[in-house]
């Protein structure tokens, strides 16, 4: 194969992602603008109802919902966590969740890893990334910061993911530190909020 072939191949796979990538976002704006037409994601438990009431395809949907609002949040992170403990019951939700959260993690990493800095502001809150930009002159430290961060279920998980992909963090690194620290705070944050929806009726 010459080089003249290989770079076809190489545009035609680019052109691929690209359209992909576009396609897709529209297709989550579409949704989104749906969602709110309809109220679906005014709170969790009208996003709850909307989620049972897909049946068999409820988790699928639920999983990629979870996975979208990583990276453009079409709802609060509050409102899916509580919803997939309504939805589901304790254990699914919070594996269902972790599932989607993780998902859209790595996506939003892999999107920060291959576009920049650029893109990155398209997508996250320009005030809140200038606040944590130091991180990334903090060399290997930034690895431990970061583990540290996704512990805790009030730190801004999807912006420290887009920021870690802008980092010399390689894909495993960055999935181990989600595969391990994900869970407790996913945990946390939705147990302790389904806890108190369900004593205050909010």
């Amino acid at each position: 194969m010459d080089e003249n072939t290989l770079e076809i191949k190489m545009d035609k796979t680019t052109l691929a992602i690209r359209i992909s990538t576009i396609s897709g976002l529209l297709m989550i704006c579409a949704f989104a603008v749906y969602g709110y037409h309809l109220g679906i994601f005014s709170s969790s438990n009208t996003f709850s109802v909307y989620i049972i009431s897909l049946g068999i395809v409820a988790p699928i949907v639920f999983i990629l919902v979870q996975a979208i609002q990583v990276i453009i949040p079409i709802l609060p992170g509050a409102i899916g966590c509580v919803a997939g403990v309504f939805a589901f019951g304790p254990i699914w939700g919070l594996i269902y969740s972790y599932i989607g959260i993780s998902m859209g993690s790595i996506f939003a990493f892999l999107i920060s890893k291959r576009y920049g800095l650029p893109v990155v502001r398209k997508f996250v809150n320009r005030k809140k990334l200038d606040r944590y930009m130091d991180w990334l002159d903090k060399g290997n430290k930034f690895e431990r910061l970061f583990a540290i961060a996704i512990l805790f279920p009030v730190a801004p998980d999807d912006l420290l993911c887009f920021l870690a992909g802008l980092t010399k963090m390689k894909l495993k690194k960055f999935f181990a530190i989600v595969l391990l620290c994900k869970p407790p705070s996913i945990a946390l944050y939705s147990l302790t909020l389904a806890g108190v929806i369900s004593l205050t009726g909010f």
